[in-house]
């Protein structure tokens, strides 16, 4: 399944499922991502542990304070996880997964698996929580952690970077993200692909935003990508709406046949591939990481691209470009920088959990260090296009303020169509102030940056 969507199964015990959820869940309380502990479950588990893990994670604030108020003593780390767990998937802010009592009944056959002498104790609080669920809920709601299922840290960021908007995006946080897809240009339309899915009974939007060429399509119903007509031959791949601009947005304009293109953190290949299917370059794909290198590779392969899409790939730190680097400048260079990944939590629901306040200064500081060792590698007349999947203010508008007072005067200018901070908000005020907003698209930042 992709697109932060997992449908629940059947296909194996109940109590087994939440067994290893609530391993997962531990882990990510470890500090281990939820994606490598996701990919050690059996797979014929993996899909059902998935999606009990993703409606956990979202509800795991609220679930964390109730059990503080049922049991006022911590459990042991693998009791805790369970119960947390059963918790978070009866909450009442959702519909629960399956019915109350069939919940109850598994988490004690699942706590008889991990700490037999725990099985009462999870049941008598897990019993007390439904007769009195609605007043336990609403008493939580008035600590932050309860109300908004994110850390304190993280709520206070967001209200101070977004105070007309934080409420909003917390709670947006919080919800299932849409299925988004693009369209292979070198294959098709959008809109053929559209009427291809209704042949075969299968609800799909095409997304209007005219940057987005006619490409974008939001499912109905989200669904594994094995089962998408033609992924596997590549005329379609997952991409969010707002990591869909990068390209056009690099792109436009025109860029010459051959241009030389830079993808300066290129992993997992998305924004490398979309740049390929919409122009003939010579591009070079760089990352730190030869393992995540290897998934562009396989990206590429898939979509059978035509050889006059040119690209290389090379494992490097795009921070010391001595070491790979060949005196040639770049028409374009597209920075995809780390970031806290703010703008992608209803995607990556762990993530909120795994992040911590210093991080967003540790990361700010990369962000920094990549733009001023790839600025001088744009050619005169050449672009820069900074991205990062974050609402936080460091890591875009103020990181770029920054790096526009740090370059000498008149060497660059910043492009009015940069569409600045996008939203994952219907309801944001800011819209127009530092980009637009919408709940179909994940939280991004894009600055266009020419060089004089």
């Amino acid at each position: 399944m992709s697109g932060g969507q997992t449908a629940f199964t059947a296909s194996a015990p109940l109590s087994r499922l939440l067994d290893h959820t609530a391993d997962a869940v531990h882990a990510v309380r470890s500090g281990k991502s939820l994606t490598e502990v996701i990919a050690r479950v059996p797979a014929d588990l993996r899909p059902g542990v998935q999606a009990l893990s993703f409606h956990t994670l979202r509800w795991l604030g609220s679930a964390t304070e109730v059990r503080t108020q049922l049991a006022p003593k911590t459990p042991p780390p693998n009791v805790d996880a369970l119960l947390v767990t059963a918790l978070a998937l009866l909450w009442p802010g959702e519909a629960p997964p399956y019915p109350e009592h069939t919940l109850v009944d598994q988490a004690v056959g699942a706590a008889r698996l991990r700490s037999p002498a725990a099985a009462a104790f999870i049941n008598a609080v897990l019993r007390r929580f439904l007769r009195d669920k609605d007043a336990l809920a609403q008493a939580v709601r008035h600590s932050p952690l309860g109300a908004y299922n994110h850390p304190l840290w993280w709520i206070e960021r967001v209200k101070r970077d977004w105070p007309q908007d934080w409420q909003a995006l917390l709670t947006g946080a919080n919800q299932r993200p849409p299925m988004t897809l693009r369209v292979n240009a070198r294959r098709g339309t959008g809109s053929a692909y559209v009427q291809r899915l209704a042949a075969l009974g299968r609800d799909a939007t095409l997304l209007e935003d005219p940057q987005l060429g006619g490409q974008a399509v939001v499912l109905g119903q989200p669904c594994p990508v094995q089962q998408l007509h033609g992924f596997a031959e590549g005329e379609v791949s997952v991409q969010d709406a707002a990591a869909q601009l990068a390209a056009p947005l690099l792109l436009q304009a025109g860029l010459r046949p051959g241009a030389r293109v830079l993808d300066a953190c290129a992993a997992p290949g998305g924004k490398t591939a979309h740049l390929l299917e919409r122009a003939d370059l010579d591009l070079l794909a760089l990352d730190s990481d030869p393992l995540r290198l290897a998934r562009v590779q396989d990206t590429l392969k898939r979509l059978q691209l035509p050889p006059s899409a040119r690209v290389e790939l090379k494992a490097a730190d795009a921070r010391s470009p001595k070491t790979w680097w060949d005196g040639r400048p770049f028409d374009a260079i597209l920075l995809d920088a780390p970031c806290t990944a703010s703008g992608i939590v209803r995607r990556h629901p762990d993530v909120r959990w795994l992040r911590r306040a210093e991080d967003i200064h540790a990361l700010a500081r990369i962000q920094a260090e990549l733009l001023d060792a790839l600025w001088p590698l744009v050619a005169p007349g050449g672009r820069l296009l900074y991205a990062t999947c974050s609402i936080f203010l460091p890591e875009g508008q103020q990181q770029i303020d920054a790096f526009m007072q740090r370059i000498p005067p008149g060497t660059a200018r910043l492009d009015p169509a940069s569409p600045g901070h996008l939203l994952p908000s219907r309801d944001n005020a800011a819209q127009g102030v530092y980009g637009r907003s919408t709940a179909l698209q994940d939280g991004f930042f894009y600055a266009l940056i020419h060089k004089t």
